[in-house]
């Protein structure tokens, strides 16, 4: 079993000024496919404006003939063969390379954003409704895919395909351009005042979706309290509100399109262009051939006119989303990494120096002092809402402090790597997050390099998991269902017990890691917990009074304050808080 590291790209060469210049700095990865994609466009197109051209000239040979003219014919003939094969190599190579850029810019962004996500603070997850973040990290990003293949590609391939006839129609006869010029004047004033309509309303599409997405998400998330509540109607009613947002953004979307003008100006123009031909071949200006010719290059501006009304959709929408990722990837987060931090294993004396955390305007922790020295356990004690986890959280720098500072053997916190720090701090709590996975891999998530079954199975036994992985008919290789649905909560924490033991952290935070085993069960593993808490570092968040009084010290918080710390004998003889936590009732002297 080997337990492999992702690997990070290089993010940091992307450019996040705007989204237009992120993509490009995204396609600047893929230069050479993108120089393969547009030769190949100019081509295919170059190749397709010469079938009219052809087509002009054998209408002149047919209708001016001479002994050769069967074999001009063929020679045409011929000529137009090799070109419709060119045109077909040059288009499928094109669209071949525009298909690996559009693949690899979706493949680049998610790394990107997935990355950026998981180095964000604790403190911003908080803030995020995971239904929108999921929106962005999914639909957003496909939504950059369908943006250049085929979105892009074809906005380009019309744009060559506008330009390329109306160039050889210049060179065939200059007095031809009339109806064109008129044309292309109409086109681009038709196609900003499409844009200026389509911009906002696409982002609200994206917006709207992303609002669905997190209703239906948070809904099912909490779909116990809804049926135990009866809310069922209420969230309906909900959804169905955002659901009709998304649809009337999508209807205000159908209206711009239809109003879409560019065929009906092309249809003008062609017909515009074909009095002003007629004119030409009475006044003996143009040819029979050259007539034929110029409406056929007419005719090929049907493509960009026609396509443009659904590629620009394509390349808004693939905007909109990447502004709504780039919104992510640019919000700041309150935690460095520190890649050049220190990075050296670590022996476990903790100091707290007058720490104060603020989560928003209130302050959770104020003025905490103590200290845990290597192999220490310390206690934590006090009622609900005290700020316990919030202190154990400050350790891995899952926040970070408002004031004062935590220091690891002498180092402040925030000078050490980020990566090395967690990874020699482990947390157990209540709620055991496991991952749809098997048993093996759920142990061994965390640890570093190749890991053999057998140190999994070592660790399970010790763990007291062992007996119950083996009832399962796959054993290890159970799959455990999402979040270990599938798993009782005291099987779930004896395999974060098993995980904890086999990534051997230096410093182990234990915040109600027993709560749902049952006392039998804890006298039985009672054993695991003690060989966990051997030679490391320990913080203890629990109100079972047999593991506090393991602890070296107990701290006692009130309101986000230490108001004592001592033994556990101590503590009984003079703090009233810690008497009335343990039900004790006698009288003591000392009111804190």
């Amino acid at each position: 079993m080997v337990n492999q590291e992702f690997r990070v790209p290089n993010s940091y060469q992307y450019n996040r000024s705007s989204p237009v210049r992120w993509i490009i700095s995204h396609i600047w990865r893929h230069k050479w496919f993108m120089i393969a994609y547009f030769a190949g466009v100019l081509g295919a197109n170059g190749a397709n404006v010469f079938i009219p051209v052809l087509t002009g000239r054998a209408f002149d040979a047919v209708v001016t003939p001479d002994d050769m003219v069967v074999q001009t014919l063929v020679t045409i003939a011929l000529t137009m063969l090799a070109i419709i094969l060119t045109r077909a190599v040059a288009d499928l190579s094109g669209q071949y390379a525009m298909e690996v850029i559009a693949k690899r810019l979706e493949r680049d962004a998610r790394d990107e954003l997935y990355l950026n996500l998981l180095g964000k603070s604790q403190t911003w997850h908080n803030q995020q409704r995971v239904g929108d973040l999921m929106a962005r990290a999914n639909n957003d990003v496909r939504e950059i895919n369908g943006m250049m293949m085929p979105g892009f590609s074809l906005l380009f391939d019309s744009m060559v395909a506008l330009v390329l006839p109306i160039i050889v129609i210049g060179t065939t006869n200059y007095r031809l351009l009339l109806a064109p010029a008129i044309f292309v004047v109409m086109f681009v004033w038709a196609l900003r005042r499409y844009m200026d309509e389509l911009t906002p309303v696409s982002d609200r599409l994206r917006e709207g979706f992303g609002e669905m997405n997190a209703t239906l998400a948070e809904t099912v998330t909490g779909i116990e309290v809804v049926k135990i509540n009866g809310q069922e109607q209420q969230e309906i009613g909900k959804f169905g509100r955002a659901a009709r947002t998304y649809r009337d953004y999508f209807v205000e979307q159908g209206f711009i399109q239809a109003r879409y003008l560019p065929p009906f100006l092309l249809g003008v123009a062609i017909t515009i262009g074909f009095l002003h031909g007629v004119y030409l071949l009475s006044e003996e200006l143009l040819t029979i051939g050259e007539l034929v010719t110029y409406i056929g290059l007419l005719f090929l501006l049907r493509y960009p006119s026609f396509i443009s009304t659904f590629t620009f959709v394509l390349v808004e929408l693939g905007v909109a989303s990447a502004r709504r990722i780039l919104d992510l990837l640019s919000q700041e987060t309150d935690i460095d990494e520190n890649e050049n931090g220190h990075a050296e294993s670590m022996a476990g004396d903790v100091v707290f120096e007058n720490v104060t955390f603020q989560y928003g305007e209130s302050a959770v922790l104020e003025d905490i002092s103590f200290r845990a020295r290597p192999g220490e356990t310390i206690a934590i004690v006090g009622q609900t809402g005290s700020g316990k986890s919030t202190l154990t959280k400050l350790v891995n720098r899952t926040y970070d402090v408002s004031a004062g500072r935590i220091l690891i053997d002498g180092i402040d916190l925030r000078q050490w790597k980020l990566d090395t720090l967690r990874r020699q701090i482990s947390t157990i709590e209540q709620d055991i997050v496991l991952f749809s996975r098997d048993v093996a891999a759920n142990i061994s998530f965390g640890a570093r390099g190749e890991i053999t079954r057998e140190q999994v199975m070592q660790v399970a036994r010790e763990a007291q998991a062992h007996d119950f992985i083996m009832q399962f008919k796959d054993g290890y290789d159970t799959e455990v269902g999402e979040r270990g649905v599938t798993l009782s909560g005291g099987q779930r924490q004896r395999l974060a017990i098993a995980r904890a033991l086999l990534t051997d952290p230096r410093i182990l935070i234990l915040d109600d890691a027993t709560s749902a085993i049952d006392s039998a069960t804890e006298d039985r593993i009672q054993t695991a917990i003690d060989r966990i808490l051997e030679g490391r570092t320990t913080f203890l968040i629990t109100h079972r009074l047999s593991q506090i009084r393991r602890a070296d010290r107990i701290i006692v918080l009130a309101k986000g304050k230490i108001i004592d710390q001592g033994g556990h004998e101590e503590l009984l003889g003079r703090c009233r808080l810690y008497q009335r936590i343990f039900g004790v009732r006698e009288e003591i002297p000392v009111n804190k």
